[in-house]
């Protein structure tokens, strides 16, 4: 006969699965260095270098690309933590150690979202704050305060992808497929240049991509967001989401049918 674990027990197994996850990839220079540092240093050379004094969409080219390179962020934070992670762990034969044991699955999901949620707003704090001091931003504490909370919820749908390309990619080429996919996305998305900037044809293509909807929402909150409604850019998010976590679900059903017949 089995007992209910009580529900403080329960939270306390969440509470260290994310500690713990979060130590164990702020201990990874590889993914601690590239998550924060390519979104700051393309930041500090685009944004407040080359072209400090310029104007996107009636705002200050070093307010704008504060949401787009945010965007940046939260995309390489969730997609290298459960795209890359998840694969190498499964290769390990971590996953079949975490399904035998007595926590409750959604402990281990949940805990690549919470390193995700925390590097990314780490990212756009740097960011703003940056702006603030070199770039001669007027964002608000209210604007920067939901921003923020953009970009934290703006984890899920890049998390659900990064799961999508974990059960779906094998440990050695986890990595290759997360940067096909994160690179290219960000480019076409108008998240490196202005939207503006990119070839027609790659803006008629960014509407269809997640990363644009996301930046949009972003730079809805500065006041420089395009003329949808940011309940089509959520209904768009969302529905990726609800696809990405399908794709997840079967290359998870597949896996365990590989390891468990």
């Amino acid at each position: 006969m089995t007992t209910a674990r009580p529900l403080s027990a329960t939270l306390d197994i969440y509470g260290k699965e994310a500690y713990y996850e979060f130590l164990k990839y702020l201990r990874i220079p590889m993914y601690a260095g590239s998550t924060l540092v390519f979104p700051i240093m393309f930041y500090i050379l685009f944004g407040l270098l080359m072209n400090h004094g310029g104007d996107v969409r009636g705002m200050g080219v070093s307010t704008y690309l504060i949401a787009t390179y945010g965007t940046f962020g939260v995309m390489g934070a969730s997609l290298f933590s459960n795209g890359i992670g998840i694969a190498v762990e499964r290769g390990l034969g971590w996953m079949q150690v975490k399904r035998a044991s007595p926590m409750p699955p959604f402990a281990y999901f949940t805990a690549k979202f919470f390193v995700s949620a925390v590097f990314s707003v780490a990212i756009a704090v740097v960011l703003l704050s940056l702006g603030w001091v070199f770039g001669g931003t007027h964002i608000t504490a209210f604007q920067a305060a939901k921003l923020l909370a953009v970009l934290f919820a703006g984890v899920a749908p890049f998390c659900a992808l990064g799961i999508a390309i974990g059960y779906l990619a094998g440990p050695n080429s986890a990595a290759a497929a997360v940067n096909l996919i994160y690179l290219p996305l960000s480019f076409a998305s108008g998240l490196w240049f202005p939207v503006e900037a990119l070839p027609k044809f790659l803006q008629h293509l960014a509407a269809y991509l997640p990363p644009y909807h996301l930046a949009q929402l972003a730079l809805g909150v500065l006041g420089g967001g395009d003329a949808q409604s940011p309940l089509h850019h959520l209904e768009f998010l969302f529905g990726f989401t609800l696809l990405a976590l399908g794709v997840a679900f079967l290359g998870y059903r597949r896996d365990e049918g590989k390891t468990y017949g």
